[in-house]
C-alpha cells in the first residue's frame, strides 16, 4: 500500500478524528490557540499559490456570489437579532465568513472550473478582510471603554493582515521566484493537514465555551444548529442557481457554499459571542455532508457512464 492510496483512506475520518481530538482535550487547548492565526496564514498561502495572477477572472458570477455573501449577512443578522444576538452572530459569520481553502480542490472533483472558484476566493477573501472590521464592531459585543474608531482599527489590524498577507506573499513569489510558487502550488494536500490541526485548536476553544454556558442555553445552540443548516442549503443552492446563469452551476456552488469554518469558529470566538461558534461549528458537518454526497453522485454517475461505454 502508497502513501497516496493511506492519505485517501485517512481524509475521510480526519475531520471527526479533529473533533473528538479538540473536544477530549478542550481543556488543554488554550495553551496552543495562539497558533490558529498562523495555520491560517499557511492554508490561505498555499491555496493563493494555486493559481497565477494571469488567470483571475473577474465575472459577472463573482460579483452576483460576492454581493449575497456580503448583504446576505447583514440582511439575516438584522432579520435574526430580535431572536438573540448570539443566534444572529452565528448565521451572519456563516454567510460572510469566505470559500474555504479546499473549495478548488472539491471543486475539480465534481467537474467545475478551478480558476473560477480561486479567483472568487481571492476576491471574497479580500472583500472580507475590508468589511469585517466594521461589520464586527456593529454587530459584535463590543468592548467596554474602547471607542468605535479605536475598535474597528484593532480588528482591522489583526483580520486584514491575516487574509491580506497570504495573497501579497503568493503573488509576490510568482513575481520573483516562480519555481518556488509552482512547487508551493503542488502541495495542496499540506493544506488538509493544516486544517485538521487547527480544527482540533478551534473546536477544543469552542467545547470549552459550551461546556461553560448555562443550561438555559442549549435551546439556543440547538438553534443555531438548524439554522447553520437552512443557511447551508440555502448557499450552495443559491450558488448553484447563479452558477447556472454563467455555464458552471458546480463552480458556483462551490463558491458559496462551502465555507472556510475554521476562520469562521476563529472570528466568532474572537469578535463575537463565543457561543456563536457554534454556528460555523455545525456548518462543518453540514457541508462535509454535503460534499460527500456530491462525490458519491459523481463518483456513480461518471462509474455508469463508463459502464455505458463499454
Amino acid at each position: 500500500m502508497n502513501i497516496s492510496t493511506i492519505q485517501q483512506r485517512v481524509k475521510p475520518w480526519m475531520m471527526p478524528f479533529a473533533m473528538v481530538v479538540g473536544a477530549f482535550f478542550h481543556d488543554a487547548i488554550s495553551a496552543v490557540e495562539w497558533v490558529v492565526p498562523y495555520l491560517i496564514f499557511m492554508m490561505l498561502f498555499i491555496t493563493f499559490c494555486r493559481i497565477r495572477p494571469s488567470e483571475l477572472r473577474l465575472s459577472g458570477m463573482i460579483w452576483s456570489l460576492l454581493a449575497i455573501q456580503l448583504l446576505g449577512s447583514v440582511a439575516l443578522f438584522c432579520v435574526l437579532r430580535p431572536f438573540g444576538l448570539s443566534v444572529a452572530q452565528s448565521v451572519f459569520i456563516c454567510v460572510l465568513c469566505p470559500t474555504a481553502t479546499a473549495a478548488p480542490v472539491v471543486t475539480g472533483m465534481l467537474g467545475g472550473d478551478i480558476a473560477k472558484v480561486a479567483s472568487y476566493s481571492i476576491v471574497c477573501n479580500l472583500a472580507v478582510a475590508l468589511v469585517s472590521p466594521l461589520l464586527f464592531v456593529l454587530f459584535g459585543s463590543g468592548v467596554s471603554g474602547i471607542s468605535f474608531g479605536v475598535e474597528f482599527v484593532s480588528i482591522g489590524m489583526r483580520v486584514a493582515p491575516l487574509i491580506v498577507f497570504p495573497l501579497m506573499a503568493a503573488f509576490l513569489l510568482y513575481l520573483f521566484c516562480r519555481p518556488v510558487h509552482t512547487a508551493v502550488g503542488k502541495i495542496q494536500g499540506i493544506s488538509f493537514y493544516l486544517w485538521s490541526v487547527s480544527l482540533i485548536v478551534v473546536v477544543g476553544r469552542a467545547v470549552s465555551f459550551v461546556l461553560a454556558e448555562p443550561r438555559e442555553a442549549v435551546p439556543s445552540m440547538i438553534a443555531m444548529s438548524v439554522l447553520a443548516l437552512f443557511v447551508c442549503l440555502a448557499q450552495f443552492g443559491a450558488g448553484r442557481i447563479i452558477g447556472l446563469r454563467y455555464g458552471d452551476p458546480v463552480s458556483g456552488a462551490q463558491s458559496l457554499g462551502q465555507k472556510n469554518t475554521v476562520l469562521a469558529i476563529w472570528m466568532a470566538l474572537t469578535y463575537l459571542e463565543p457561543i456563536a461558534s457554534i454556528g460555523p461549528a455545525s456548518y462543518i458537518v453540514w457541508q462535509n455532508t454535503i460534499n460527500s454526497a456530491q462525490l458519491y453522485y459523481r463518483m456513480k454517475n461518471l462509474g455508469n457512464t463508463s459502464e455505458t461505454k463499454q
